[in-house]
Formats: C-alpha cells, sequence, structure tokens
C-alpha cells in the first residue's frame, strides 16, 4: 500500500501531466460540469512542519488568492450556495460557476480567507459545527496528529490486534499517524474517540481542547454574520460520521445542529455538509434525512464537478477539495478542468448511490 506522501506525489505528477499535455484545456469541454463547489478548511501563513499529517487541511492566504485568479481567469462565476439548485437547471450556454466553501468553522477562515475574499467580492458559505463553536467538540485529527507529535512510541490497541510503532523522527510520527488513523477509521467512531483520547492523555492534555483553540465561537459567528457575503450552513451538532450512526442519531445530528445554527444566528439555515462526507460517512439513507429536514442543498466530499443531473440529486452534490499536498497552478488547472474526475469516477458524471 502506498503511503500518504507517495501518493501525493504521484497526485501531484498527474497534475503536472495534464498541464503540460494541455489536457486541462482541450478536455475541460467534455470533462467540465456547469460549476464547481470547492472545499477549504484551514486557511493560514505558516509552512507545515516535517510532520504535518493534516497538511491536505490548509492552504495560505496566497494559495487562495491564486485559487480566486484561476477561477477568474477560466471564466468562472464565482457565486453563492444559494444559486445552485437554479444554476443546474439553467441554460448550458451561462458561463460556469464556482461556489466557495469552508468546512468545520475554523477561526482562521475570518482572519485569513476573509480578507481574501473581500478583495475580489467573492461570496462564501461556512459550515459550522455546533460543538466546536460551543468549545468542547472533538477536532479528533487534530488531537491524534499532536498526541503523536509529543509522543515517542505510539501503542494503541484495535480489535484483536495492536499498534506499536515508534514515534521519534518526522518520518515515525508520519507513519504512526497513517496506521492509526487508517485501522481507527475502519471501526467504530467510539472507538476512534476512545483510543484518540487515550493518546491525548498520554500525551499529556486533554482530549476536547482543541475546538477553543482553533474553531469560532457563536459571538464570533454572529459578528461574521454582519457580512453580507457570507452564508452559513450546518455541519450538524458533533461532527460524527454519520453512516456509522443508527438512524435516530443521525437524525437528532443533522437536526440539532441546524437549530442550533439558526437560533444563535437568527436565520433559516439552508444547507448542510456531512461531517468527512465520503461514502462511509454519508450515503442513501442521509441523503434522504436532508431531504426530509427541508435543506435546500447538502454537500458531500464526493470529487467531481456539478452537471445538470444533479439537479435532481440535490442533497448528495460533489465537491472538489483545494488540497494543501498540491498548492500549485498545475493543480489547480486540472480540478477546475474537470479532467482528474472522468478516471475518479470512471466516467460517471453523477455518483450519488
Amino acid at each position: 500500500m502506498l503511503s500518504s506522501r507517495n501518493r501525493h506525489r504521484l497526485f501531484e505528477a498527474g497534475f503536472r501531466a495534464v498541464s503540460a499535455t494541455g489536457a486541462d484545456r482541450w478536455l475541460a469541454p467534455a470533462a467540465r460540469g456547469l460549476g464547481v463547489i470547492l472545499t477549504f478548511h484551514h486557511v493560514g501563513p505558516e509552512a507545515p512542519a516535517g510532520y504535518a499529517p493534516n497538511r491536505l487541511l490548509s492552504i495560505t492566504p496566497d494559495f487562495l488568492d491564486a485559487t480566486l485568479r484561476e477561477l477568474h481567469a477560466r471564466g468562472f462565476e464565482i457565486v453563492g450556495l444559494d444559486a445552485v439548485p437554479e444554476r443546474l437547471m439553467a441554460a448550458r450556454d451561462r458561463p460556469p460557476f464556482a461556489v466557495l466553501t469552508f468546512d468545520d468553522g475554523y477561526r482562521d477562515n475570518v482572519v485569513h480567507a476573509a480578507p481574501v475574499l473581500r478583495r475580489y467580492s467573492a461570496p462564501w458559505t461556512l459550515f459550522v459545527t455546533g460543538d466546536f463553536a460551543d468549545g468542547h467538540g472533538r477536532l479528533w485529527w487534530i488531537e491524534l496528529e499532536r498526541a503523536i507529535g509529543r509522543l515517542d512510541r505510539v501503542r494503541v490497541a484495535i480489535g484483536d490486534r495492536s499498534v506499536d510503532l515508534p514515534a521519534r523522527s518526522p518520518q515515525e510520527k508520519s507513519l504512526a499517524f497513517e496506521a492509526v488513523y487508517r485501522d481507527l477509521r475502519g471501526g467504530s467512531e467510539a472507538r476512534l474517540l476512545d483510543r484518540i483520547a487515550a493518546l491525548c492523555a498520554e500525551a499529556g492534555f486533554a482530549a476536547g481542547a482543541a475546538a477553543t483553540e482553533l474553531c469560532l465561537s457563536w459571538d464570533d459567528l454572529r459578528a461574521l454574520g454582519t457580512d453580507p457575503a457570507v452564508t452559513f450552513g450546518a455541519h450538524t451538532k458533533s461532527h460524527p460520521m454519520l453512516a456509522k450512526h443508527d438512524p435516530a442519531l443521525a437524525a437528532r445530528e443533522i437536526g440539532a445542529g441546524r437549530d442550533r445554527l439558526a437560533a444563535e444566528l437568527a436565520r433559516p439555515v439552508r444547507h448542510l455538509s456531512y461531517p468527512v462526507g465520503d461514502p462511509t460517512s454519508a450515503g442513501a439513507r442521509e441523503f434522504a434525512l436532508a431531504r426530509d429536514f427541508g435543506f435546500d442543498t447538502a454537500v458531500t466530499t464526493r470529487p467531481g464537478h456539478l452537471f445538470a443531473g444533479h439537479a435532481g440529486h440535490l442533497h448528495a452534490l460533489p465537491r472538489v477539495s483545494v488540497n494543501g499536498c498540491h498548492q500549485s497552478r498545475a493543480a489547480l488547472a486540472g480540478l477546475l478542468s474537470g479532467v482528474p474526475f472522468l478516471a475518479w469516477n470512471r466516467g460517471r458524471r453523477l455518483n450519488v448511490a
């Protein structure tokens, strides 16, 4: 199995090949859809350290600026998420559109992303997790990174096997993170949270503390709400991988996340982002729940552009992640062309099952 670093090297080589051959231009008419929803998480100026397993979730303000410039250069119109249902039913002779979405509600979105977006008068959507705004949610992927960063050895019991790996150098820490992350993601979320909390305790800090440090509070969100360019969307109450839980809990998470956000910000909440958002975290059951709760749209992390057929699947919309491991013009050109998704989705325009 390829390590994450080697996978990212292969991806980057693919992006360069697409750019060098001009495929991002001559294949775009067939590959590009009516529009694209872009996914962001962190935006900050700090260069990632040698050990930074979550670097894919963070881009620099300069690269966000480059993304907006590339969108304009390629003729994309940046629109708000509210416009998506109508644009999917619009005539095909309209220019392609792009939607900018930011997941989880990080403070750096206001500090570093908002000034860039403001320069371009770009509308954007912030998906908020209620427990993160309360300051006590479990940003478990960050907890895992920080715990392994402090430990010299990582021991985790997972089912009938255990992980016991050295974690002295940045490379060893990266390999340990990848092994633990992969094994825990394959099981229940309760076990994942329990094992990571134990690693945090061993590393000398409490699980659940990162949200206060990294995420916007309700007061921060209300202040941000004065900006007319911002749309708020729900990202559940506590950020669970919904498909791993029973229907009642999934429904409570979706409904409570929406209702709390609407009450705190005194505005309707029309859009949902499924936490994690891949097929193991959100599928047909979750899509039906989002529709039954009355959301106008709901977005996944299934990769792809938007096509006319998505007008009939507004609660299973794909997105394209702007990945911090690939902060290059070649990567942007490939993603915005739609070409990589011809192979990724095996020629399918819709992946909504």
